[in-house]
């Protein structure tokens, strides 16, 4: 006993000196220094932005008060932003690994609608066509991995494009988002629309109580639920995916170099199809747990932005799993804190945008930043540069 002990320490031990020496390399190198920077900078120029647009510079302050009250103030406020952040995860984990495999997988938003739509019909369609209830057990999981498949399948239309013909999947995901969209709102007004001659709105009947996801508190207003965890759950799996696996290898090599990775023997066309199918998966998921853990249907437009949103997430993250969940944290507190700001200010939630798409470019424009604080760089080692997509017809 004393011998597995001992093993388990060394294994834990060799595992906790791989991750202080990415951290060192990762703050020598500026990689964790430009996104905390970029967010600094965004919300510095936010403030100069409603100081100049009201008239009164301490409008600034107390927008930025609202923010932090509406995102952490109270457990609800933690709560809902937790809640915000878990389709963040999901979606900006795809993004993250088609990134990996130097795709550009921009579909996000439609594949997510899918994966909402199918998520819901087998929520309230399937037991009927069964003849009955289906357990627990059995229907909350179909449920969420239909929604997955749906996302998972969209996707993989792109990256078989790509990998056949070289069609830039930026192109096609921007299209297919259209076709998707247009899908979800023809189901919704017409053969899934809610019959209930209550409903006014483009949505689907409520899913089954055995397609829900668990609630984590017994509290009615803390609406944080299981998807959460599965969000979690997802990124550590990404990232052991990744950097632990053949696949995660091959991945990886077909996105830095996809000409030295034919010459090894990789098959550029199953990997490509494949990373594309995966990311969708992911943004499928994304949606399917919107609806199995949250609304309980599927309605028009309930996920408008996410998808874009996403891409963010994922850049401001560095495509890195753990920096995915700590973006996707910064972008649901930003959302759920933007009611509360907008209450005590009346700052149009505008700003939200702003700040966000301010944080993009400087995360983006990495050179604005190191030019900016120049200081806390001197003597950094430039970071490797991830390939994140390729010209039209590169593979």
């Amino acid at each position: 006993m004393e011998r597995n002990a001992r093993g388990i320490l060394q294994v834990w031990g060799g595992r906790l000196d791989r991750m202080t020496l990415f951290l060192r390399q990762s703050v020598q190198g500026g990689a964790l220094w430009v996104p905390v920077l970029a967010v600094f900078t965004a919300l510095g120029i936010g403030g100069i932005v409603v100081a100049l647009a009201t008239g009164q510079p301490r409008l600034a302050l107390l927008a930025y008060q609202g923010l932090w009250e509406g995102a952490f103030g109270s457990p609800k406020a933690l709560s809902e932003t937790l809640v915000q952040m878990t389709p963040y995860v999901f979606a900006g984990l795809g993004i993250a690994l088609a990134f990996h495999g130097g795709l550009f997988n921009i579909g996000a938003e439609g594949q997510l609608a899918l994966g909402a739509i199918a998520a819901a019909w087998i929520g309230y369609a399937l037991p009927p066509l069964v003849g009955g209830t289906i357990p627990l057990f059995l229907h909350m999981p179909l449920a969420i991995l239909g929604g997955a498949l749906a996302g998972a399948l969209w996707a993989a239309i792109p990256g078989w494009l790509k990998a056949r013909t070289g069609g830039h999947e930026v192109i096609n995901t921007i299209m297919m988002n259209y076709i998707a969209l247009l899908t979800a709102s023809y189901l919704l007004n017409g053969p899934m629309r809610d019959p209930s001659p209550t409903n006014v709105v483009a949505r689907t009947p409520r899913i089954a109580e055995t397609a829900r996801l668990p609630r984590l508190f017994a509290d009615p207003d803390l609406r944080l639920h299981a998807g959460f965890l599965i969000a979690l759950g997802m990124a550590l799996l990404v990232a052991w995916l990744l950097w632990r696996t053949t696949l995660g290898f091959e991945i990886r090599t077909v996105g830095l170099n996809p000409h030295a990775a034919r010459y090894a023997g990789i098959p550029i066309v199953r990997i490509t199809v494949l990373t594309m199918a995966m990311s969708g998966f992911l943004a499928g998921m994304a949606g399917a747990v919107q609806v199995t853990g949250l609304n309980y249907r599927h309605e028009l437009s309930f996920n408008l932005g996410y998808g874009f949103d996403a891409i963010a997430v994922a850049l401001l993250g560095k495509v890195h799993p753990l920096g995915v969940v700590l973006a996707a944290f910064l972008f649901g507190a930003l959302r759920n804190g933007a009611s509360r700001m907008q209450f005590l200010t009346q700052v149009p939630v505008d700003l939200i945008s702003v700040i966000q798409a301010l944080i993009l470019m400087f995360v983006a424009a990495e050179a604005i930043i190191r030019a900016l604080y120049r200081p806390l760089f001197r003597g950094a080692v430039e970071a490797e540069q991830m390939v994140l997509t390729r010209g039209w017809g590169e593979l």
